[in-house]
């Protein structure tokens, strides 16, 4: 089962290195992201946060992180 707090690590957290260093994970695109799930994506925590961003990107589910993004602006 998902923590909701993992969630939050995707708009919070960034890419760490290539082409989006720098960009939250929430903010990578889709197709970005969809090259990750052909050639694997990383080991360890930043893996499994692209694969699930993946997830939310590939199943339209983008809306559900509105709320998180609101609260980690202010």
């Amino acid at each position: 089962m998902m923590k909701p707090e993992t969630l939050e690590l995707l708009v919070t957290r960034t890419m760490p290195f290539g082409k989006y260093q720098g960009r939250i994970i929430a903010d990578l695109p889709g197709d970005y992201l969809a090259w990750f799930a052909r050639k694997g994506f990383p080991a360890g925590e930043l893996g499994g946060l692209l694969a699930l961003m993946h997830e939310v990107d590939h199943n339209g589910l983008g809306d559900l992180l509105v709320p998180l993004r609101q609260k980690h602006r202010r």
